[in-house]
């Protein structure tokens, strides 16, 4: 099994709630820019993904907080894409401190929207494939 794909976070003070740990609407954004980056180290362009009237989407987002993160850390998220038949996939992401420990997941159940139709396309993962220079980044072989 291919290595999840891994980004390098620093927290930021503006990151943080008035109890100084790691707002909830940052582990999304953290979450979010290492999905995109994963999308474009597998070589997809999103500009070609749109001209193909494709636009990923979010159904649903859970984040499991399990250690506190506060200012000036830094994490590595690594993220792990799921296929399995039909219109979803699952993205896994573990946020990671450099010594290993886990303090957070996010989980988001995804679909690739036909943007002409407004309706999920069935196996995402087909459409991810046409457009990836190195689809084993997305975990599709």
């Amino acid at each position: 099994m291919l290595e999840p794909f891994r980004v390098t976070i620093d927290i930021r003070t503006d990151d943080l709630d008035i109890n100084g740990h790691v707002r909830g609407p940052a582990y999304l954004a953290y979450a979010d820019h290492a999905r995109w980056e994963c999308v474009w180290a597998a070589g997809v362009d999103p500009l070609a993904l749109k001209a193909g009237n494709l636009g990923p989407v979010n159904l649903e987002t859970t984040i499991r907080f399990r250690r506190e993160l506060r200012a000036r850390a830094r994490i590595d998220v690594l993220t792990r894409f799921s296929w399995d038949p039909g219109k979803v996939s699952l993205v896994v992401q573990e946020f990671v401190t450099p010594d290993g420990v886990v303090v957070a997941e996010v989980e988001s159940l995804s679909g690739l929207l036909d943007l002409e139709r407004r309706r999920l396309v069935e196996d995402p993962g087909h459409h991810w494939r046409q457009y990836a220079a190195r689809p084993e980044v997305l975990g599709l072989t």
